[in-house]
């Protein structure tokens, strides 16, 4: 397979007017997602809107712009039955940063189907969240389970992958450096597509 550049894309997960009243400290998420999606333009990184569908708009402060990608999800998989991989290729993607909501759901499921579909990743460290805990559960309360798979991303080995866990400070859209965990091939900025 030919070497293709390195190219990200941030993808925003599930942050709609519905879900907004179950989510663990939206405030600060937002803001971090909204800083995040500012820059990306900026740098000409592609965002793209993910959204459940039946869950209302995308929240204000995070709303696609004219000719962005918005990609309708009927499951916790961003992935399946939607036209998010065949628009990632389309646009020469080599990388998602994965946001949103919620962590342990929509975020983990989509984060792991990225890597299955031959993308790198990176996973916001603060920029996704789960839902607030009302009562009694056997769930992580929600800064463990936020936490927790911020954890198993720093060590998670996946073939031929790179993966990391990056604040949204942190990001610079460039190509991940080589290292021993983070699995990248080749020379730093050429990924194979397999």
């Amino acid at each position: 397979m030919p070497l293709m550049p390195h190219r990200a894309a941030l993808l925003i997960i599930d942050m709609q007017e519905e879900m907004m009243p179950i989510m663990h400290l939206p405030d600060r998420t937002i803001e971090t997602i909204a800083g995040l999606s500012f820059r990306a333009r900026a740098s000409n990184v592609p965002v793209i809107t993910v959204r459940q569908q039946g869950c209302g708009d995308a929240l204000p402060e995070l709303a696609p712009r004219d000719g962005e990608l918005v990609v309708t999800k009927t499951s916790a998989d961003a992935f399946l039955d939607t036209d998010l991989d065949e628009a990632l290729v389309r646009l020469g993607v080599t990388e998602v940063l994965v946001t949103g909501f919620a962590t342990e759901n929509c975020v983990e499921t989509t984060a792991r189907q990225a890597l299955s579909h031959g993308y790198d990743l990176v996973l916001v460290a603060d920029g996704h969240t789960t839902s607030v805990r009302t009562q009694p559960t056997d769930f992580a309360l929600p800064d463990q389970s936020i936490a927790h798979h911020n954890e198993i991303y720093r060590h998670i080995d996946f073939p031929d992958r790179s993966v990391r866990v990056l604040t949204a400070v942190e990001l610079d859209f460039m190509a991940p450096k080589p290292d021993t965990h983070q699995g990248t091939r080749g020379k730093a900025g050429d990924v194979r597509r397999v």
